[in-house]
């Protein structure tokens, strides 16, 4: 691995050595574009598709492109691409990944080789990680695209819509979006949506008897955004087209009320490394027991092969017992079982645990255990981006999955200087002996932040965490906002005030992606933004993007993560054993250890 992280780093320097040249003819083009009238600007794309027409490359019309779009970027938005931005720019129309640290500007940069792939007139596709995003960039760039006379789609989970400047919606916040049907969303020159949306319509076109029912174009040319999310983290999620098989509702209930009379260590063994519940033949002969006075066993042996479906209910309601936890793995809303993605904190509509898992934890619950699923069409993310005829990416950390980038993709790794340096200060971590401990830190250093008014940005890994860190901060007094999955639909407006003085905001992972904070007026001179980590996570990308909410384009800045010897990833990588040595030499449970080389080896 750091071999290749080696060689990345030579052949990147050479990477944009080989770009300049180009930056420096779109800058020469600069005044003459300005020179154009609005008129004029538009009609340069009719002047490009001709050319294209005409033979002439995409490579040969870049520098041009690139140029007509940053003019109207400056014409619509007030907003000017810098040169390190028409480098990412050049780097994702050369089907690549560009890593961009947070801050710099992605999704104005994804314009320059969205348009000008967009001349081609075979769609162009911009991936992002939720509906709310996918909304946002299609209304906040559609007046570029508009200008230069290119239509642009955004597609949602119930609803379509196209960017026109002359509808006007009831909604404010998306007045120029006017609804359309699926297939027209398609059938503009760019559509934005979620890797959902875009892999389910792939499954039902081709469920479709009559092609005329197709929503889709052939896939020409995607760039994925936060692709490391997507494209390693989704790599292997299958998305699944189902019809309902049989009623199995009742077994799934006994096995709820079955489980509690097992107990840990006693009845089941835990792995958390490798997240398996195995029984031990106590609990074996004690489910024997159990069942047979259900009147459930077939056979007096639990494992006899005509128990073999028994047994299958039966490790489904473990796992959901032991392994699954509510506000963690899953959240109950509205009487539903909805999976939280580990990655984001984002709750997965319409997504369900196979083999029976879901329905175990239905029944677990108390709530309707709905019928198991028949596939009828399925497809992972993997398979279905390897199906564009060009994929790129962007996102601010790939570097360190490069080599499974180039690996299963084929796609290459160029890492985008910032326009200004980065100056965050990132402390060593604080590992205490127990959570609470860990947690009265956190709530004492949030304290001192907030007597000073700067603001800080507390990251947590589940909806459980940050609901009982908000419980911390109530007692003390502190007003804070909580952003998680049962507050989605209020992260805009919390994460437009997370740089404000005296702004305290804890959020699960779901304020890790596509998402800027901007300071407010004095917070640069009292050091800016300041991130606090409560829990180490086994993907060290993840806390890497939390990292990277402070420190935007050469503001200041500064994070520290704690970590206690029961967080679960520390645990699973021998947390006990430090906690026991902690203890024996009398090491208060209120005095962290604090060491660049013990946080290296949690990182690692």
């Amino acid at each position: 691995m750091l071999k290749w992280l080696g060689s990345l780093v030579d052949s990147n320097e050479k990477e944009l050595s080989r770009l300049q040249p180009t930056v420096e003819r779109i800058n020469s083009l600069e005044p003459q574009f300005e020179s154009l009238s609005s008129d004029e600007l538009r009609r340069k794309t009719d002047e490009f598709r001709a050319r294209l027409g005409k033979g002439e490359a995409l490579d040969e019309l870049l520098p041009e492109a690139f140029a007509a779009v940053r003019e109207a970027a400056k014409r619509t938005l007030s907003q000017r691409h810098f040169d390190v931005q028409l480098m990412g720019g050049i780097v994702l129309h050369q089907g690549k990944i560009a890593e961009m640290k947070t801050g710099e500007g992605k999704t104005l940069v994804a314009t320059l080789p969205i348009y000008l792939n967009a001349l081609t007139g075979k769609g162009t596709h911009v991936v992002t990680v939720n509906d709310y995003l996918s909304k946002r960039d299609c209304n906040w760039m559609g007046p570029i695209y508009h200008l230069l006379g290119v239509s642009v789609a955004s597609i949602q989970h119930e609803a379509s819509f196209l960017f026109d400047p002359d509808h006007e919606s009831e909604d404010a916040a998306w007045r120029h979006l006017r609804p359309v049907t699926r297939r027209q969303a398609y059938e503009a020159d760019i559509t934005y949506g979620t890797n959902n949306e875009f892999g389910f319509d792939h499954l039902r076109d081709n469920m479709v008897i009559d092609l005329s029912q197709c929503a889709q174009r052939p896939l020409n040319y995607a760039i994925v955004d936060e692709v490391d999310y997507i494209l390693i983290d989704e790599a292997r999620t299958p998305l699944i087209i189902s019809g309902a098989a049989a009623e199995a509702t009742q077994i799934y209930q006994t096995f709820a009320k079955l489980i509690p009379h097992l107990h840990q260590e006693v009845d089941y063994t835990v792995d958390e490394r490798d997240r398996a519940v195995t029984l031990t033949d106590e609990g074996i002969s004690k489910m024997e027991r159990l069942l047979k006075k259900e009147g459930l066993l077939k056979a007096p042996d639990l494992y006899d092969p005509s128990n073999q479906l028994l047994t299958h209910y039966l490790e489904s309601a473990l796992k959901a017992h032991v392994l699954f936890r509510r506000d963690r793995e899953y959240m109950v809303k509205d009487g539903q079982v909805i999976i939280v993605d580990e990655f984001t904190g984002r709750l997965m509509h319409g997504r369900r645990y196979s083999e029976g898992l879901h329905q175990a934890i239905e029944a677990k619950e108390g709530v309707q255990v709905q019928r198991e699923n028949i596939t009828l069409a399925t497809i992972t993310f993997q398979n279905y981006f390897r199906l564009y005829e060009k994929l790129a990416g962007m996102t601010g950390t790939a570097v360190t999955e490069a080599e499974e980038f180039h690996k299963i993709y084929k796609l290459e790794v160029v890492i985008i200087p910032t326009n200004e340096p980065m100056v965050r200060t990132d402390s060593p971590d604080q590992i205490y002996q127990n959570e609470e401990a860990k947690f009265r830190a956190v709530a004492r250093e949030i304290e001192g932040l907030y007597s000073d008014e700067r603001p800080v940005l507390v990251g947590t890994v589940s909806i459980e965490k940050s609901e009982h860190l908000s419980e911390i901060l109530k007692r003390k007094g502190i007003p804070h906002q909580v952003l998680n999955a049962k507050h989605h639909e209020k992260e805009a407006a919390i994460i437009a005030q997370a740089g404000q003085p005296g702004a305290v905001t804890v959020a699960t992972n779901m304020a890790g992606r596509g998402v800027d904070i901007m300071l407010g007026p004095g917070i640069a001179e009292k050091g800016g933004l300041h991130i606090i980590g409560t829990e180490r996570h086994e993907a060290r990308r993840i806390d890497n993007q939390l990292r990277g909410r402070a420190g935007r384009q050469g503001d200041p800045g500064s994070s520290r993560f704690y970590v206690s010897l029961e967080d679960d990833v520390v645990r699973r990588f021998g947390g006990d054993r430090i906690k026991g040595l902690m203890q024996r030499v009398h090491i208060d449970e209120e005095v962290p250890i604090e060491h660049s080389l013990v946080s290296k080896a949690i990182e690692g």
